[in-house]
């Protein structure tokens, strides 16, 4: 699929009224999760529905980029946070102008998203305990005491009678049609169903709700086959179901207990759009710096292996990098590239948290920055260090990133690996 252009049109197919109710719990709940853009995208394509209309004519993405005013990498980036988070799917078809179908959802209700073992999760680490509780008071009901009360409300039985007549039936009348959240995850549910015995469980145990709650739980709370095998089997009740609330309740708490009380929350994989420079050059630099922004650090950790998989302690340093130092992602990518290269392809802990360390305590937060205190630290280095005799060779034959060479040639015919991992994303 090629890149999305501006004159490449879409429609809008609406599963969902969004009301003044929908339009709250969006900003309240949703957007401290996937942001404002995100927000502002899906309220641009509701109203691009023209009042109560199911579907949009068909506009251009140009139509989205002013009335937004902002650029299709953006929009883009809004677009994937709608579709993971529940929103929008997107559909394509391939032609001299692409097409595109952009099926809205509703959002869940207040109760459905505030009990979520993963979007409730999420909510609570971004906005804090405070705001948290502000915003689930604001959705609470007063419960009505009826103790001394009788309940004298009609059936309606009692209010109506059957009699003949005509059967009509309306299939494709709208309904508040929502989307779940569509987790793969890395668990291998068959493998940790068949280490359960039958006599445990009865035939409606593993049913897809029970099923999407344990990949969903074993994604949030990066439990591998072994243990979540355990906790479901703890959680089977004398009924032979799995209780998800025991379930929910024991995932977090070993997560807990691993991670000294902390709770996980999300990341974005991506450098985020504030943080990137202005596109338009054709330089080497520049498509190197447009590579760190737009690849995710695991993406970028396993082209650089080659495409192998990265290790389980790899991915803990990544993890590191981004949830307890909080560097961005394109940040994150420039210390793994730096890293990788200076210590003969291995992720060294102590030396990417030492350089992470320096960073954040110099509010290091785009790419072009972190390259240019990777040149500065280097450079200081290298002359603090003689070069013997004897390790000259060595030393000149060491790998080291391009883009510590501030002068890099610009347009060179002959982009290396690291722009060529672009291609794969395209």
């Amino acid at each position: 699929m090629r890149s999305i252009l501006p004159a490449d049109t879409y429609i809008v197919f609406n599963k969902a009224f969004i009301e003044n109710k929908e339009k709250d719990i969006l900003v309240s709940l949703y957007q401290p999760i996937i942001g404002i853009t995100a927000i502002n995208l899906y309220l641009t394509l509701t109203n691009d529905l023209m009042g109560d209309n199911i579907e949009s004519e068909r506009l251009t993405h140009q139509h989205l980029m002013n009335l937004m005013l902002t650029n299709l990498d953006t929009i883009v980036e809004a677009r994937e946070r709608l579709e993971a988070i529940g929103l929008l799917k997107t559909f394509y078809r391939s032609d001299t102008i692409n097409n595109y179908i952009y099926v809205l959802y509703a959002p869940l209700s207040a109760n459905e998203f505030l009990n979520h073992p993963i979007l409730n999760v999420v909510l609570y680490n971004n906005l804090g305990k405070m705001e948290y509780e502000m915003v689930v008071n604001k959705y609470k009901t007063k419960r009505v005491v009826t103790k001394d009360y009788e309940d004298i409300t009609a059936s309606f039985d009692k209010v109506f009678t059957p009699v003949n007549g005509y059967n009509y039936e309306n299939p494709d009348i709208i309904d508040d049609k929502t989307r779940r959240l569509e987790i793969k995850g890395n668990v291998d549910i068959n493998l940790i169903i068949s280490g359960i015995p039958n006599r445990m469980t009865s035939p409606k145990c593993f049913n897809k709700d029970t099923v999407n709650l344990i990949v969903s739980l074993a994604y949030l709370y990066k439990i591998d086959n072994i243990n979540m095998q355990g906790l479901v089997r703890n959680a089977i009740n004398e009924k032979g179901l799995i209780d998800k609330d025991e379930l929910t309740n024991a995932a977090r708490n070993f997560y807990q207990f691993e991670n000294n009380g902390k709770l996980p929350t999300l990341i974005y994989n991506k450098q985020p759009d504030y943080l990137k420079e202005p596109t338009g050059s054709n330089s080497k630099l520049s498509q190197i710096i447009y590579t760190f922004e737009n690849i995710s650090p695991i993406e970028l950790l396993k082209k650089l292996y080659n495409n192998a998989e990265p290790t389980i302690r790899d991915k803990k340093i990544i993890d590191s990098l981004m949830i307890n130092q909080k560097l961005p992602a394109g940040v994150v990518n420039v210390l793994i590239d730096y890293a990788l290269k200076v210590n003969n392809m291995k992720l060294n802990k102590d030396f990417v948290e030492a350089i992470a360390g320096q960073w954040k305590r110099l509010n290091i937060e785009t790419v072009k920055e972190a390259m240019d205190i990777c040149r500065k630290e280097h450079k200081k280095i290298t002359k603090q260090i003689p070069v013997k005799k004897e390790t000259k060779n060595i030393k000149d034959k060491q790998e080291l990133p391009e883009w510590l060479d501030k002068d890099i040639e610009e347009n060179k015919e002959n982009i290396d690996e690291l722009v060529e991992i672009l291609k794969d994303f395209d």
